[in-house]
């Protein structure tokens, strides 16, 4: 049974993510966000990298585990007042960007507004960040956690693909673990292209860094790079 979308794929949730999670936003009918799945540090579900003028820098937002262990039920931590510690990171970084201060106004309460809950956060800087790319991505939140191998299963896949609440059709392409910032896995679809960046004189081009990157340097043309 076919999807009724052209393509689908799953994603782990993201932290202002790098260019190749966004590009998947603009390349797929659907996308599934993904949100039962094990909460696990050391990912771009509450870190994103950025380039300054010492090399590449990690942001890094800090969270409290909720007694499931689930990414749905992880809280952000006003620990070590991380939101202006990362707006004057990015102040730092981009403020001489050619884009940066024609997007700040919408960038900035993310990092004066409080969320409680890490996913929803990261849900609402998503549809924020496509709003600024020219973005218009068909989000869905997952509502249970199908594992990789399952997703592969047709036998499986064709009794829930009916479901358009279940991620699980034989055509979803799982990108959950396939981009990460430690043992990223092969992704045949991406190729890091060169754009301007401000400090490439200095350090050389830097690939597949947080989109915020690519945004405060391209500006309205960044849609074209993914």
């Amino acid at each position: 049974m076919e999807s009724s979308y052209p393509s689908q794929c799953l994603l782990s949730s993201s932290y202002f993510g790098p260019v190749q999670w966004y590009q998947k936003l603009h390349r797929y009918g659907l996308s599934w966000i993904e949100r039962n799945d094990t909460y696990r540090k050391q990912t771009y579900r509450n870190r994103c990298i950025i380039a300054t003028t010492n090399g590449l820098q990690t942001l890094t937002v800090p969270v409290a585990r909720g007694e499931s262990g689930l990414m749905r039920d992880v809280r952000i931590s006003d620990h070590g007042n991380w939101r202006h510690l990362h707006w004057h990171a990015l102040l730092s970084a981009y403020s001489e960007s050619p884009f940066f201060e024609y997007y700040a106004d919408d960038l900035r309460p993310f990092f004066e507004r409080k969320w409680d809950y890490l996913y929803d956060f990261n849900l609402e800087i998503c549809r924020t960040v496509c709003t600024l790319l020219d973005l218009r991505p068909n989000l869905r939140p997952t509502s249970v956690y199908i594992p990789h191998s399952q997703l592969a299963d047709e036998a499986v896949a064709g009794s829930r693909a009916a479901d358009l609440s279940q991620p699980v059709v034989a055509s979803a392409h799982d990108f959950r673990d396939v981009i990460a910032p430690k043992h990223p896995q092969a992704d045949p679809d991406f190729t890091p292209r060169r754009y301007y960046q401000v400090y490439e004189r200095k350090h050389g081009f830097q690939p597949n860094l947080s989109v915020l990157d690519l945004l405060f340097n391209m500006g309205p043309e960044s849609i074209f790079y993914l």
